[in-house]
């Protein structure tokens, strides 16, 4: 297998583009299927749709059905649409099952039961009720081609049938160990099985404590439990233990992509419209609404400028560090927010004086940031009016309360937000900013006019 770096990539690239349209079939099959899955996958996507047209005549069924798993939903729907009917179904039957309905769940749903109706009835009952579990579940997730072992085989027996029976399943690093009425009775790992004499049992082999989920269970928890217990795959199985399929650990990095991406929009309030193939009428959709609102709130920072008007009038001074003061009181609670939204999608929010360890850990963080932050803003404000040391005061102070507060505030209300069910996306970073925004600004100019007979 040649793995491509960007030195050669170019250059292997070039004689791909080469091979197809000088028409050298075996040449193009030679070099195309030596590279990593991960590099057809992106050259693939550069061809032009003639050359697509090549490329499906030039693979079979087999070697395309690699690609086609790792290309965009956006770029599978090109795909389906450029090949005839008898390729769509013998590449939608080879195929596994959860890739089927990774496929299916994202197509018009009289195109997926137009193709559902046409392939072999017990793999379209199968992808049927996998399309029936609610999205952003275990049962959404799961595959159901996955290897089995009665408790009376032995090694050897079991090591025969996986010659066979192998390359349907998604893996076969583990064996579940059923009854005769498919109820999960161990898990037994490929490893084990390799190491174990040829004439034991696997009930002697197998173990008996195993991790399983149902199939309603939320797919974050279910990405949680294989990282934490370190699993290639989990079973997902009903209340009885009767087994229904297996969620892999590639399918966990998917989750893990989905929710990271999640968390960024969240952060940002960008719901939704992050991905580079949203159009930019649907983008400014999803976006204006929280524009608008951190608009209204911003108006509350021309606000607490108005009302000390007087107070700025006397001092106009006080004006150069106005986006200072708001600025740090912004930065400061998105640092503490980013800190609280990785401990929520983590889960460790939830386990017990969690939160109150790290509310006292913020505050004491922010008393340092803003007492060295202070400092230097005294020493900053005084190269700017030397006449005496009280505006160093005004600005040293303020940013110091600004920091603290930001910090604190930047850290209880996404808690609070998280605990009241409600969308993380309120508790989003423009959002916090604003808040500081105001306050921070609220805190310098109610110092200023206290100190204001002083000056």
């Amino acid at each position: 297998m040649v793995m491509l770096n960007l030195k050669n990539r170019e250059e292997y690239t070039f004689y791909l583009h080469l091979y197809l349209k000088q028409e050298k079939k075996e040449e193009f099959r030679r070099d195309f299927l030596e590279l990593h899955p991960t590099d057809q996958i992106e050259i693939f996507q550069e061809f032009s749709e003639m050359k697509r047209q090549v490329v499906y005549n030039y693979l079979t069924i087999e070697e395309f059905s690699e690609i086609f798993v790792g290309l965009p939903v956006k770029q599978q729907k090109i795909v389906i649409a450029e090949y005839d009917e008898h390729r769509v179904l013998t590449l939608l039957e080879e195929l596994s099952a959860d890739d089927v309905t990774d496929f299916l769940s994202e197509i018009p749903d009289h195109i997926a039961n137009y193709f559902l109706d046409r392939m072999n009835k017990t793999d379209a009952d199968n992808i049927k009720r996998l399309l029936s579990y609610h999205d952003d579940t275990a049962g959404s997730l799961m595959t159901t081609e996955f290897i089995t072992a009665l408790e009376t085989e032995t090694a050897q027996s079991i090591l025969q049938r996986l010659r066979i029976e192998a390359k349907d399943a998604e893996t076969i690093y583990y064996i579940y160990v059923i009854d005769e009425k498919r109820t999960l009775k161990g898990v037994l790992s490929l490893r084990e099985l390799i190491l174990a004499e040829p004439a034991i049992a696997v009930e002697n082999l197998m173990k008996k404590q195993f991790i399983s989920v149902l199939p309603t269970t939320d797919q974050e928890q279910v990405a949680d439990i294989i990282k934490d217990y370190d699993l290639i795959a989990v079973p997902v199985v009903t209340e009885k233990d009767v087994i229904l399929g297996i969620v892999t650990v590639d399918d966990v990095m998917d989750i893990v992509e989905e929710e990271t991406t999640e968390d960024i929009e969240d952060l940002m309030a960008t719901r939704g419209s992050v991905d580079i193939e949203v159009s930019p009428l649907l983008a400014a959709k999803r976006r204006l609404p929280w524009l608008i609102i951190l608009m209204i709130l911003g108006i509350g920072t021309a606000s607490i400028i108005g009302q000390f008007e007087s107070t700025l009038a006397e001092m106009a001074i006080l004006a150069i560090f106005i986006p200072l003061i708001a600025d740090m009181g912004g930065n400061t609670g998105t640092q503490s927010l980013a800190v609280v939204v990785r401990s929520i999608a983590l889960g460790s929010l939830e386990q017990h004086n969690v939160f109150r360890k790290l509310l006292k850990r913020e505050a004491i963080t922010g008393l340092l940031m803003g007492t060295t932050c202070g400092i230097i803003a005294f020493f900053i404000a005084l190269l700017f009016d030397i006449s005496g040391m009280y505006f160093g005061i005004i600005v040293g102070i303020s940013l110091f309360c600004t920091i603290v507060i930001s910090t604190i505030t930047g850290t209880i209300i996404p808690w609070i937000v998280h605990r009241f069910k409600v969308d993380p996306a309120v508790a989003s970073g423009p959002f916090i900013t604003t808040i500081n925004d105001i306050v921070g600004l609220f805190i310098y100019f109610s110092i200023a006019s206290l100190m204001l007979q002083y000056l």
